[in-house]
């Protein structure tokens, strides 16, 4: 049976954290949420739901990946599958068996929970949201010939493959990261759609302008500086 670990970043998810531990399916060995800076029970109610949690001071979403991605590394026994999960409850846990499946049956490598339209709970994204994965898709289909639909955080990965990806962004662009070095090292790939759902609380990215600009910044970053090497 593959060992998979599920990596949760976690910034003030007090009320969501329990279900989404919760709701993950028996397949999975570990869950590590990652505490970035909270400043509410979020480390309590993840602990109490069973997950193993770090903390990580520096705030954006790829510093907690790459503190998750550390503790790993210094495991005895290796994963043989990393998958993430936003810790808002926005996806549905249960259907990680759904994405990682690609990888078991047919030896896929990295595998993104697509966050199609019919799929998706009206408002559970908003306008910038879906405007900027089609912008940033658009662009990966333009550069690389890529196929993919969403840079959904919902993702699984092997985990050697994922070594060798050599991960560095440290806030927004984290996901993007991951496609555009999958595209570049030629590893093999497949979307698998998802639900989704309203999240809990508030967005700390989409939900403000700021988070907005930044995100969508660092994303065409990423993209430009790969159509270019």
């Amino acid at each position: 049976m593959a060992v998979i670990t599920v990596i949760i970043p976690a910034f003030n998810e007090a009320d969501s954290i329990g279900p989404v531990i919760n709701e993950l399916p028996l397949s999975v060995s570990e869950i590590i949420v990652i505490n970035n800076n909270s400043t509410d029970h979020t480390v309590k109610n993840a602990q109490n739901a069973g997950a193993t949690v770090l903390s990580e001071n520096r705030k954006g979403y790829g510093y907690a990946c790459l503190k998750g991605l550390d503790y790993v590394a210094k495991q005895s026994k290796a994963p043989d599958i990393i998958v993430f999960i936003d810790g808002d409850y926005s996806d549905y846990p249960e259907e990680l068996d759904k994405v990682v499946a690609p990888i078991l049956k047919n030896d896929i490598d990295f595998v993104v929970g697509a966050r199609v339209q019919k799929l998706r709970e009206e408002g559970s994204m908003t306008p910038q949201q879906i405007f900027g994965n089609r912008l940033a898709t658009f662009l990966m289909r333009l550069f690389f010939g890529a196929k993919f639909t969403d840079l959904g955080p919902f993702r699984a990965i092997k985990y050697e493959k994922l070594k060798e990806l050599e991960m560095e962004d440290k806030t927004y662009g984290w996901t993007v990261e991951m496609q555009l070095k999958v595209l570049r090292k030629k590893m093999t790939y497949t979307e698998v759609p998802v639900r989704y759902k309203k999240r809990i609380g508030v967005s700390k990215v989409s939900g403000t302008v700021k988070g907005s600009i930044f995100a969508g910044i660092k994303i065409l970053t990423w993209i430009f500086k790969y159509s270019l090497k």
